[in-house]
């Protein structure tokens, strides 16, 4: 018998399904989708098995929206079930582009969304300290007015456009899923999971699972899925073609190759913020640290070539 294939998992933000300056219908979400599912297909013809994950950002920002403007005519749902409704609106719309590209080339694949749960640690520091900004920008009497009535947090956008609510961003610490998952993508299925990080749960203290109301970040929860499912390559979709250092300033210049020393150090040095690249760089070491062997972090369009090694930055863990 030959080698068995390699798994790839790719992540991809939540704006993937959207470009700057679209209204975020329907329509616009399925041309998107449509549009990266056969940019995926150059995973499936080098015979890779594939584990997709994605952001929510903007599809669940538009949830809380139609929450707000509801009032009181509809119950209103927490955010772990607002996660679980993209989940699984995003997967549909991913799912059925990449079966339709798939019979287009005749591969014979088929395509599962998995509504997967993450647990987090109740006792995260993230929780006394909400910092994941979500929902529309307001006022800053419309927030404190939903700060007074909802029990929200609350926080000035950096770059003053307004205010919004945040929650808290708990590190993840294990895919419920992950043995579903990994033995579906090994049997040659095309597997969506971890939509927006996954759905934050924590265990009770009768051993029950509860929902949390947090975000997970979704690359992080990517890089948990990777090593959990044995993936041999973790591939991180997002707006550039490389990864940058002493990005935007005279002295920018791109990385192509990099060892997991050579990353750790400047990420060391502060070269990647926390609200950028940060979570991207911190997912490629856990990845490379649990024994992952090859990360690539790249934009949409570059991905073809950049799996033939001629695009993108390529990070390589320890032999």
């Amino acid at each position: 018998m030959g080698d068995p294939q390699p798994i790839v998992l790719v992540a991809m933000g939540g704006h993937a399904f959207m470009q700057p300056g679209e209204a975020g219908t329907i329509e616009d979400h399925e041309r998107n989708a449509a549009r990266i599912a056969a940019l995926l297909m150059s995973l499936v013809e080098r015979e890779y098995l594939v584990c997709i994950t994605h952001g929510n950002g903007p599809q669940v920002g538009s949830l809380l929206i139609q929450q707000e403007q509801s009032g009181d005519s509809v119950p209103p749902l927490p955010l772990d079930v607002l996660v679980a409704m993209t989940e699984g609106s995003l997967g549909y719309i991913l799912q059925q582009a990449l079966l339709n590209e798939l019979r287009k080339r005749q591969k014979r694949r088929y395509v599962v969304t998995v509504v997967t749960q993450v647990v987090v640690d109740e006792e995260d520091p993230a929780f006394a300290a909400p910092s994941k900004p979500i929902g529309p920008f307001l006022s800053k009497e419309e927030a404190e007015r939903r700060q007074e009535k909802l029990d929200w947090r609350i926080a000035e956008d950096a770059a003053g456009r307004g205010w919004r609510r945040v929650v808290p961003s708990p590190a993840p610490r294990k895919v419920i899923q992950r043995h579903m998952i990994r033995d579906a993508v090994r049997h040659g299925h095309i597997v969506v999971a971890c939509g927006g990080g996954g759905i934050p749960v924590k265990r009770q203290p009768d051993g029950q699972y509860g929902g949390v109301e947090a975000v997970i970040d979704k690359d992080l929860t990517s890089s948990v899925l990777a090593t959990d499912i044995g993936a041999e390559l973790l591939v991180i979709l997002t707006a550039v073609p490389q990864v940058y250092v002493d990005f935007e300033t005279t002295r920018q210049h791109a990385l192509g190759a990099v060892t997991l020393e050579e990353i750790e150090r400047l990420h060391a040095k502060g070269h990647f913020p926390p609200g950028s690249m940060g979570p991207k760089i911190e997912a490629v070491i856990r990845f490379l640290r649990s024994g992952g062997r090859r990360a690539l972090i790249t934009n949409p369009d570059s991905l073809p070539k950049a799996i033939e090694g001629r695009a993108g930055t390529h990070f390589v863990g320890g032999v």
